[in-house]
């Protein structure tokens, strides 16, 4: 099948028309397309479907607090190659045998245009978007230690998130364009669960949208309950037969939803919803 030239989106992956209109404008502009938005609403993802419904070959680059920019590009092994040279080793007259390649260079390379998914970059070192700059402009960069350049064959699609941990540098937001992805209202979440679970009892889906929302709207959450754990949730009520009726409990000893640790993920929030059961089994008690 050929490749597509827009993102309309997959069966498997539910986009907005606003996330749409990002992708496609990030395309036609040749940037990267800067997502941002909460854990857990599909950013990553994201890059695999555009890939899919591009029908192009995905590079993912995950970011660590370790993560330095040249490791993107190639990095030199002059330790083994020192080693290599003391055991007599013929590999050392070619210094290629200790240059390994980076997600860009692996992206440059493509001979059909890639998506190259740059994942959580706010999670590296203030300066590490800064330190990409030129070689996104470019699409180029050279390697010292072989005296080639590295040409990009054809401009990748680059899709680059961020969970807003830290700021990242203007001269780096400039080069993108950027688009947050909303938390999805109700209808869009209804049609997200459609997709990954066809066949689930509409009730069920109703009442467990019911608790999720109100979970998410309880004051003083230290961590809202995500897309990703929901579906997490409603995985779980499947396989153990929860009825929906159990979702509609008014019995204010059982305010804290069944199976709640896929959705509250740090003992701060299940204390919290405990603390207000106390205080419902009080008021009752009145």
């Amino acid at each position: 099948m050929a490749a597509r030239t827009r993102f309309e989106g997959t069966d498997k992956y539910v986009a907005t028309d606003d996330l749409k209109i990002a992708v496609n404008a990030a395309i036609t502009l040749e940037r990267p397309l800067l997502i941002k938005g909460e854990p857990g609403t599909g950013k990553t993802e994201l890059a695999f479907q555009v890939a899919d419904a591009m029908k192009a070959p995905l590079i993912t680059w995950h970011v660590k607090s370790t993560t330095k920019a040249i490791q993107g590009l190639y990095e030199y092994d002059a330790v083994t190659r020192l080693r290599d040279s003391q055991l007599g080793d013929e590999r050392v007259k070619d210094v290629k045998n200790y240059i390994k390649k980076g997600k860009l260079w692996d992206a440059f390379e493509m001979k059909g245009r890639p998506v190259l998914l740059i994942d959580e970059i706010d999670k590296a070192d203030i300066e590490f978007p800064n330190d990409l700059l030129l070689e996104l402009d470019r699409m180029e960069f050279f390697v010292y230690e072989t005296g080639e350049t590295i040409k990009a064959a054809q401009r990748p699609i680059i899709l680059i998130t961020s969970n807003n941990e830290k700021e990242l540098p203007d001269a780096f937001l400039r080069r993108c364009f950027f688009h947050y992805i909303k938390f999805p209202e109700r209808d869009t979440m209804q049609k997200i669960v459609d997709v990954h679970y066809p066949n689930i009892k509409q009730k069920l889906v109703s009442e467990a949208l019911n608790v999720f929302y109100q979970i998410r709207d309880v004051p003083g959450l230290k961590k809202k309950p995500s897309t990703s754990e929901l579906l997490d949730w409603l995985k779980l009520l499947m396989n153990e037969d929860i009825p929906p009726e159990a979702l509609k409990e008014k019995d204010p000893t059982k305010l804290i939803p069944p199976l709640h640790g896929a959705l509250l993920k740090n003992e701060q929030d299940v204390h919290l919803f405990e603390r207000l059961a106390f205080l419902a089994r009080r008021e009752s008690r009145n």
